[in-house]
């Protein structure tokens, strides 16, 4: 359907628009339900688009586009200060030419079709399973319990035991996730086809996350230093309570943990190729806050990941399910 390419979806007024997707519903798998339109601008970049419901999921509608993706050259070029971070960092491993270096990092420039498809506005962790509390006395965990006790009378948001159960406070209510420590490769991919969804290719990611901006950045190829992100918090104000700058939604309205520390789980050549992170690697390593970051621009990726086992991912690795029209 032509309506569902970028650029004839951008011509629709908000009527036409509703149309189309309220005829998109008629045809989808049983359970989804059209919820309305919503505006979102990110980055110089307005996008009205369609949001559905699954079960208790949301879903927005990504119109298909024709785009270059990869990065080899710049398109803007860094600013004063970017240039002067990366360089320092670079300087302390030798590495003298910074562009070469960022190259090797990034997905080759080429031309890719992007079809229209629904994708999950938040992903889901492909390790750690939510289990009702309710359900706590049926496990015969009595280290879960006591740690929950504790936990109800703390002030903390999160705890965790490493590949065993985590607690999260949210508002008022406490949840509780399980690690999976038997869950496969090939049982993970099995579980999303068996729900009659697909798993996003490194392509389709990368469109989804940047847009098809030829910048490094899916923001502009410098980086912004007025905003909060995670693991460099001593950068802003100590009052500052506004939320993380990369988790907040897109132009397309999907929502990125903008995390090094986690990997998106996509596929590339009938492979498990993560983007968005790389485990804090470079972070971990010391590195400054340019480079330390540089997994989440638009085109990364990770060199090492290939050396770790699916056992060491998968406790980072998230995913979201994508419906292709």
């Amino acid at each position: 359907m032509t309506a569902l390419n970028r650029q004839a979806w951008s011509e629709l007024s908000s009527t036409e628009k509703e149309a189309v997707m309220q005829d998109l519903a008629s045809k989808l798998p049983q359970g989804f339900q059209f919820q309305g339109l919503q505006t979102f601008q990110r980055y110089g970049v307005t996008n009205e688009t369609g949001i559905f419901t699954y079960k208790e999921a949301e879903f927005v509608f990504v119109p298909g586009n024709q785009v270059t993706l990869g990065w080899e050259s710049w398109d803007q070029g860094m600013d004063e200060a970017t240039r002067e971070d990366l360089l320092e960092t670079l300087g302390e491993y030798d590495i003298e030419d910074a562009d070469q270096y960022l190259r090797d990092q990034m997905s080759p420039v080429r031309e890719a079709a992007i079809g229209a498809m629904l994708v999950e506005r938040a992903a889901r962790s492909a390790g750690w399973q939510q289990v009702p509390l309710q359900d706590l006395p049926l496990l015969d965990e009595p280290e879960i319990e006591e740690e929950l006790t504790k936990f109800r009378a703390s002030t903390y948001s999160k705890y965790e035991q490493y590949q065993h159960f985590r607690l999260v406070r949210q508002e008022e209510d406490i949840r509780l996730f399980l690690f999976n420590e038997d869950l496969t490769w090939e049982q993970a991919v099995a579980d999303v086809h068996n729900e009659g969804f697909s798993l996003l290719t490194e392509e389709e990611w990368e469109y989804i996350y940047g847009g098809g901006c030829r910048t490094l950045f899916p923001w502009g190829d410098s980086f912004d230093y007025k905003m909060k992100v995670k693991h460099f918090e001593e950068l802003v104000e100590e009052d500052d309570s506004r939320e993380y700058d990369l988790s907040l939604p897109n132009a397309f309205g999907l929502l990125f943990d903008g995390d090094p520390y986690q990997y998106e789980w996509t596929i590339r050549e009938g492979e498990l190729m993560p983007k968005g992170g790389d485990g804090g690697s470079l972070i971990c390593g010391g590195s400054g806050l340019v480079v330390g970051y540089l997994p989440v621009a638009a085109y990364f990726r990770d060199s090492y990941f290939e050396e770790l086992d699916w056992e060491e991912i998968m406790g980072h690795l998230w995913y979201r399910r994508i419906v292709r029209l």
